[in-house]
């Protein structure tokens, strides 16, 4: 069983690596920058006996997801999960103030890269393309629902684009033995918060703290599972109540 974790050099991404390769699956990740992040990622998984490779990708770009998914097919064979986790946090900021270059950059990571990577998954795991099936998990953020107002209101706004995808493409591959669900996590204890955020409300949720990167990971791990067999088009909140 082969899994795909794009963005896995750190958090969340780093995390669900690190746990499907301890039940039993190779792992790819891809990763823009932090290489040496990622090779301690793929060693941890080398470590758990899975195979496991990191590719150098930025997601927004077409052709490198495309080599991605080529690097994949040649080094693990293949691919049965794809997990869309790449993403990117602009800095905190009202709409008024935002440029044209922000939103372009925030929705070619975010939105963008989500769906041609889901393309490639398609074209790779779809029946009627002579695949055997697979599932495809979409990272999403429970900012789609809140919104993020004064905050970041455009990354809200493609992590609800990302729940469309979700909803949309479960339904449109349904029958070609794809699985489409997502993950809504809340305030994760990672490092894609600003200076202080973390401290500032991790205590607001109902549970009364964030959550881990391993706890997202569970769910991720679950979801992939003959265990969630029968869900698709559904996004699991994850986020102490928030």
């Amino acid at each position: 069983m082969v899994a795909l974790v794009t963005g896995g050099s750190r958090g969340i991404g780093a995390r669900t690596a690190l746990t499907l390769a301890r039940r039993g699956w190779d792992v790819a990740i891809s990763y823009r920058e932090r290489e040496a992040d990622a090779e301690a990622v793929v060693e941890a998984c080398r470590e758990a006996g899975r195979r496991a490779v990191a590719v150098r990708a930025d997601v927004a770009v077409e052709a490198d997801l495309v080599a991605l998914f080529g690097a994949v097919d040649d080094r693990l064979g293949r691919l049965n999960v794809l997990v869309n986790n790449a993403g990117i946090v602009p800095p905190l900021g009202r709409v008024e103030d935002y440029t044209a270059a922000r939103l372009e950059q925030v929705l070619a990571v975010n939105v963008a890269g989500p769906f041609l990577a889901a393309r490639e998954a398609v074209r790779r795991m779809s029946t009627a393309h002579g695949g055997r099936g697979g599932v495809i998990v979409n990272v999403s953020s429970r900012a789609a629902a809140l919104g993020a107002p004064g905050e970041y209101v455009d990354y809200a706004a493609s992590k609800a684009a990302i729940d469309a995808m979700t909803l949309g493409l479960a339904r449109e591959v349904a029958g070609e033995g794809i699985r489409v669900v997502g993950v809504s996590p809340g305030l994760i204890d990672t490092e894609i918060h600003a200076p202080g955020r973390l401290d500032r409300l991790g205590h607001t949720p109902p549970l009364g703290r964030p959550g881990t990167p391993a706890e997202v990971a569970d769910a991720i791990a679950w979801l992939v599972s003959d265990e969630a067999s029968y869900v698709t088009g559904s996004t699991l909140d994850i986020s102490g109540g928030r």
